[in-house]
């Protein structure tokens, strides 16, 4: 029990960015600890890798179960926001924001399940190619394949940018105040020409069902949101999955977590995330910090 608790942070962290669900991810973690009551631990050399090995192994046959599941989702599919101080950590904390965030997830789901398993212990969580060999059982010249593979079709996607906290937390606000206002000068003046807004529903609320392409495309929706809304939005700065994000309140209730991708000067990409199931968890968060 003592051990399983001392690596429980650990462990979560590896299940939440494999299946990018905090119910799928708790619920990985309850298997495996039934089988480490189960398994006779005297007889472990090493629990904590044994641990990290069921853990890995469940998130993959449960993510290739969600992948199946996710072709009748409906509109876009984006991870569960993790909308809490403690959000789980990488091995190395100064890494958390990068490879944690709503976009980094969103790429992973174009690697198969051992290939982001592979990838995530080898970038995230600093496994040398001998542990995640043993870890996933395959040779170390397959594991070494498929981290290379990952690393490919990862840097395809659209390049990151070192945007300190301070820059992107005041960029916010400037959001907020042009989302609150509807004001067509200002919300084109954050957008980069090619953003886009990606949004997810879950065909429970209304939401975008296809990505908008745009910054004239993103200016009309915000501006028809605020002539539908006017009066009844609240705004608020919060840590969404290691970066500060917002959270949308209507009439009081909780309506939407938003991340942003910024190069610090305009936004990039804008995830949105209304479906109600994958808000649940957030009460009453506290504003990040400057």
């Amino acid at each position: 029990m003592e051990n399983f608790e001392r690596q429980r942070s650990r462990l979560m962290g590896i299940a939440y960015r494999m299946l990018g669900s905090r119910s799928d991810a708790e619920d990985v973690l309850q298997d495996a600890y039934v089988r480490w009551h189960q398994a006779d631990i005297s007889s472990l050399k090493n629990p904590e890798a044994w641990l990290v090995t069921v853990v890995t192994r469940l998130s993959i046959d449960r993510l290739r179960l969600a992948k199946a599941e996710r072709e009748h989702y409906v509109g876009q599919w984006i991870p569960e926001p993790w909308i809490t101080d403690h959000a789980p950590p990488a091995e190395q904390p100064i890494e958390m924001a990068n490879d944690l965030s709503i976009a980094f997830l969103m790429m992973l789901e174009r690697l198969a399940p051992e290939e982001r398993a592979a990838f995530l212990l080898k970038e995230a969580f600093d496994f040398d190619y001998e542990e995640i060999s043993q870890t996933m059982g395959k040779s170390l010249d397959a594991c070494r394949q498929m981290i290379h593979r990952a690393k490919l079709r990862m840097k395809q996607e659209r390049p990151r940018f070192d945007v300190s906290r301070q820059a992107h937390i005041a960029l916010l606000g400037k959001f907020i105040a042009a989302a609150r206002s509807g004001d067509r000068e200002k919300l084109m003046a954050l957008f980069a020409e090619d953003v886009t807004l990606t949004g997810d529903g879950g065909g429970k609320v209304l939401s975008v069902l296809r990505p908008l392409h745009g910054s004239e495309r993103v200016t009309r929706l915000y501006q028809a949101i605020v002539k539908r809304l006017v009066g009844k939005m609240e705004f608020r700065i919060a840590e969404i999955n290691g970066i500060p994000g917002i959270l949308r309140y209507v009439d009081g209730m909780l309506d939407s977590a938003t991340s942003f991708v910024t190069d610090g000067a305009r936004i990039l990409d804008i995830y949105i995330v209304r479906n109600p199931e994958k808000l649940k968890s957030v009460t009453n968060p506290p504003s990040c910090p400057s």
